[in-house]
């Protein structure tokens, strides 16, 4: 039992022998850092070093070092943008009012003035806008769309009696496609989700 812990404690007399023949000396002894105190100060250094190098890359969301509005590109695009919002924003107003308010009862055809809005603004720029109307356009009427019942739809009614519905959604795409060549694309790509349109606000004074 005696021999075990000798053997252990060998090295450690060992050291302090040298430690006391380099003392005998006159030679100082390097000092000792604890390993944990190390591995703290290689962690610090690593922070100091990680944060250097993150605060000497520049951000673009730093206001301070780069704003969007400074590009001359952007904010053409942003005028356009506005441009497009305010030419579009009546006929959107107008059919959201025909389609989502009581002012029309299901089946009920539109006033003179609103299916001149609709069908000038509208329905004439329809990709299929031949084939809506057929034989002729008799009038425009709001109802029931005839497989989602719980959508109202505006329906072109021929002068034969029969009647088919259109997306006025798809005929505002087909609008900005016709008048902005250059900036349908973005501009439908950014403002239309699943085919409709989206705008979190319209200009102020639109």
């Amino acid at each position: 039992m005696a021999a075990p812990l000798l053997r252990k404690g060998i090295p450690l007399l060992r050291l302090r022998l040298q430690r006391y023949n380099l003392l005998a000396a006159g030679i100082p002894p390097s000092p000792r850092r604890p390993w944990c105190a190390a591995a703290e100060s290689t962690g610090l250094e690593e922070e100091v070093s990680s944060a250097e190098k993150s605060s000497a890359v520049p951000s673009v969301r730093d206001p301070k070092k780069y704003h969007m509005l400074d590009d001359p590109d952007y904010r053409k695009w942003k005028d356009k943008e506005e441009e497009i919002l305010r030419d579009i924003q009546p006929i959107i107003s107008l059919a959201r009012e025909i389609l989502h308010s009581n002012r029309y009862k299901d089946g009920e055809g539109l006033t003179v003035a609103d299916e001149e809005a609709v069908v000038d603004m509208l329905l004439r720029y329809h990709p299929h806008s031949e084939d809506k109307i057929g034989c002729g356009l008799d009038s425009i009427m709001v109802d029931r769309h005839p497989q989602f019942r719980w959508t109202r739809c505006l329906f072109v009614v021929r002068t034969n009696g029969g009647w088919i519905d259109f997306s006025y959604h798809k005929c505002l795409r087909a609008y900005i496609r016709d008048k902005y060549p250059s900036l349908a694309e973005r501009f439908i790509g950014e403002h239309f989700r699943h085919r409709r349109l989206h705008v979190k606000s319209w200009p102020q004074d639109a």
